[in-house]
């Protein structure tokens, strides 16, 4: 099995590619063999500190300059970008075991993002207020907030990016991106690639490294103006408290557990497709999975069989280019599979059965962090599959009998991100979207794109990534009352 190499990759701060100051090297290592396949540049706290002081000299400059002049060096990026393309999307593949035809999509949300945002910014209003007395004009305008500071989880390494780069580069913030350490890679290379271009310095600054350093360091700090991340809600109240330190505007895409409601009229195959897409794409690595599969028990048996089918025929291996029949690649860490071994012997502790899966295959190569797609059924509420986020190929599978009975199942949850439901029955889908407690409901079918919001209740963050409400993660509103002469 060929694996790419890509040398050691540089910070990128204040619009140069620099070692750390400490000379200090992480290791990229490729979940599909275990082999180093890059060294990063590893920031300490000195790192974290100067990217602070470029992005407050990149915020001065960047902010000042008009919309138009922005979008010109926003889609300059975006045309490097797709020059790019093909080692960003290998790169991925390699970093984080995503297979290629997955790649696609964080190339495409990346520069999607970089062009759809300015337009966004564009189509802003000004709010018009009514004076009561006829003595005043109002208006509301927005202007940016300052330095963003973003923690962006690694499941999606260029998609993250591109949440967070579109809106903070086209409201005129500064943004300092921090990867996470399991896939760095991807990152440093846009760095690579902002430097290639001579991106103008400071206004977007690129490191990774231990977060007790690097992230404590920019949190605590008093430069960010806001706070932005991807990632667990452990985390996220991680950084929240660390956050306080000043008043810091907090936008946070957390942890989800989505439930996937499957009833008697739904049309089931198209459930079916979506309910392997949803838990076994990406590994299941993804915040939206269909982590809890409740299926009305008049159906139940049919489609536990036919997803378990389906699940058998799911090809496990390294999704490179060459393999196009691969649907799904290792699990990005040794540790986030040892966890998948764990969700499994505590249901079947508790009482849950193994219908499918459940071991590492034997035919791909050793070193990897291979696992078969998993379903269980016997699933309760008692088990970590039902009560925590799964994030990786392990269903948990459940009948219902009642409306009343999924609702309850269904939200019972710290989590509200994403939630699926499959009916033709219009007064039930008037019910659910009422009742259910998620920032995203899904009837009979699936869409994401980057005019879309995207956000969550509970524990599952504050603001939105996509759509024009992610912009007022980065902007502050300013009133200006003139008196009538």
């Amino acid at each position: 099995m060929k694996v790419e190499k890509y040398g050691y990759k540089k910070l990128y701060i204040d619009g140069k590619l620099i070692d750390a100051a400490s000379g200090e090297k992480d290791d990229v290592v490729c979940p599909a063999t275990g082999e180093v396949i890059a060294q990063v540049a590893r920031a300490g706290v000195a790192d974290a500190k100067k990217a602070l002081e470029s992005a407050q000299r990149g915020f001065k400059y960047w902010s000042k300059l008009s919309l138009a002049e922005r979008t010109k060096w926003m889609l300059k990026l975006r045309d490097a970008i797709l020059e790019k393309e093909e080692i960003l999307r290998t790169a991925m593949v390699h970093e984080m075991g995503k297979t290629y035809a997955g790649s696609q999509e964080d190339i495409d949300r990346l520069t999607e993002a970089l062009e759809w945002y300015p337009s966004a910014m564009q189509n802003l209003r000004e709010e018009q207020i009514p004076d009561h007395d006829n003595t005043h004009t109002h208006k509301m305008i927005s202007q940016p907030a300052g330095v963003a500071v973003a923690y962006l989880a690694w499941n999606f390494p260029l998609l993250n990016v591109g949440y967070k780069i579109g809106p903070a580069l086209a409201s005129g913030c500064s943004l300092i991106i921090k990867p996470s350490g399991i896939s760095p890679l991807s990152s440093y290379l846009v760095g690579e690639i902002l430097h290639d271009i001579n991106f103008p310095a400071g206004v977007v600054n690129i490191l990774a490294g231990p977060s007790s350093e690097v992230a404590t360091t920019m949190t605590t700090s008093k430069i960010p103006a806001v706070i932005t991340m991807i990632g667990s809600t452990q985390t996220g109240q991680k950084v929240i408290a660390d956050s306080t330190t000043s008043i810091k505007k907090l936008g946070m895409e957390l942890g989800g557990n989505a439930p996937f409601i499957v009833f008697e009229d739904a049309d089931l195959d198209v459930a079916l497709d979506l309910a392997i897409g949803l838990k076994f794409g990406n590994s299941g690595q993804i915040c939206v999975a269909a982590n809890r599969i409740f299926v009305h028990k008049s159906i139940y048996d049919k489609f536990l069989a036919e997803y378990v089918k389906r699940a058998s025929e799911i090809k496990v291996g390294f999704g490179t280019k060459e393999n196009e029949d691969v649907f799904m690649g290792p699990l990005a860490s040794s540790g986030g599979r040892d966890r998948m071994f764990d969700i499994i012997e505590d249901a079947v502790s508790k009482g849950a059965k193994i219908e499918f899966g459940g071991k590492i295959p034997e035919h791909l190569p050793e070193g990897g962090n291979w696992m078969e797609p998993t379903i269980l059924s016997g699933v309760n509420m008692d088990m970590t599959v039902f009560n925590q986020e799964t994030f990786g190929p392990v269903a948990g599978v459940m009948p219902f009998e009642t409306d009343d009975e999924v609702i309850e199942l269904a939200n019972d949850t710290e989590f509200g991100l994403a939630s699926y439901i499959f009916t033709n029955d219009h007064k039930r889908i008037e019910r659910f979207t009422e009742e259910l407690e998620f920032g995203e409901v899904q009837i009979n079918g699936v869409k994401y794109a980057i005019y879309l919001p995207h956000g969550g209740f509970k524990n599952s963050g504050i603001g939105h990534d996509c759509s024009h409400l992610a912009l007022e993660d980065y902007l502050v509103k300013k009133r200006v009352s003139t008196a009538l002469l």
